[in-house]
């Protein structure tokens, strides 16, 4: 199994008290840990987001995503640089490519494209994409897709679509890696999403229970059979909120912190839901070590490949990250 780590960027009230003048060198910093020499994380990642979750909120930050990319890419020199995920109808995907092609080539070669048909409706509104609904979103991922794969591997796209329309769109220099950047297509939608993963992706993300990962993990596998390519192609990955404690009370302790902040930030009612959440059946990853480890190790028996971790005290608290790539990456790797 393999490991990426979220940089916290504000989106989920995960920068709440630092001064704005300082949350890039927080986030710098959390990247050239991940980026150090003999480090475990293979991969830092952000999310593709305007307006702050659980609920939004006009004061605190969050910070784009493809300018940390190309900040990212300048700063640090082995760890590759994911976002899970972009948006796709944030931005024309003919410059969405031109873009991600700029950030491959200033990296070295380092960008993964993590990309969805998006979810968010209040930022959707607020930015004025409107909010079409699920089919048109995912149709405009598909089109998206097959522009940006033809630029990457051609230098041009030309594509006259539904949704999209571009007349010999140059992207030059292509990027650095053979073949285009590799794309990550999230989102587990069985019809449409896990075909277009079939057809492109890299690598999937999608994620439930462990039985639902499972389930899903096949309805791909009819997908890959269907069109001829082989299921052991791509990689399945998965986020996780990640709390970890030395024992029971250590993790009650940092999950009281976590609510703590979040509730003078986003209300305590918010608070309460994002703790919950954290609680869940699905929050494979909150827990003390042994837990931890048993839960993802059962995750990958069910072929999940790839784990991408979130530690919401990372900007505030380094040692649940550390006790993580101490004792859990180890036991997995």
């Amino acid at each position: 199994m393999r490991f990426g780590m979220f940089v916290p960027q504000g989106w989920r009230h995960d920068l709440v008290g630092i001064d704005p003048r300082e949350q890039w060198g927080v986030m710098r910093s959390l990247a050239e840990f991940a980026d150090r020499e003999g480090s475990p994380w293979e991969a830092i990642w952000v999310y593709d987001h305007f307006h702050t979750v659980p609920v939004p909120s006009e004061h605190e930050a969050t910070h784009e995503a493809w300018s940390l990319m190309a900040a990212f890419a300048a700063s640090t020199s082995r760890v590759r640089l994911g976002q899970m995920c972009t948006c796709m109808s944030y931005r024309n995907p003919a410059y969405l490519a031109k873009v991600a092609a700029t950030v491959d080539i200033v990296s070295g070669g380092r960008v993964e494209m993590g990309i969805g048909g998006g979810w968010y409706e209040h930022e959707w509104r607020a930015y004025g994409y409107g909010f079409p609904e699920v089919p048109e979103r995912l149709a405009r991922l598909r089109e998206g897709v097959e522009i940006m794969h033809q630029a990457w591997t051609t230098g041009t796209a030309t594509f006259h679509g539904e949704h999209y329309r571009v007349d010999g769109a140059i992207v030059q220099p292509q990027p650095l890696q053979d073949g285009g950047i590799p794309m990550w297509i999230a989102g587990g939608g069985e019809k449409v999403t896990l075909r277009i993963a079939a057809k492109y992706a890299s690598a999937t993300n999608f994620f439930g229970s462990p039985e639902e990962f499972s389930h899903k993990s096949e309805v791909l596998r009819g997908h890959c059979e269907r069109l001829g390519r082989p299921f052991d192609e791509i990689t399945r990955s998965a986020n996780f909120n990640t709390v970890i404690g030395v024992d029971e009370a250590d993790v009650e302790r940092r999950l009281e912190a976590v609510h703590a902040r979040l509730a003078g930030s986003a209300g305590d009612a918010a608070a309460a839901k994002f703790i919950a959440d954290f609680r869940a059946d699905a929050a494979i990853a909150v827990g003390t070590v042994d837990a931890v480890v048993e839960r993802l190790r059962d995750m990958r028996e069910r072929g999940l490949g790839y784990a991408i971790h979130y530690f919401p005290e990372a900007a505030y608290d380094r040692s649940g990250l550390e006790l993580f790539e101490r004792e859990v990456i180890p036991a997995l790797s």
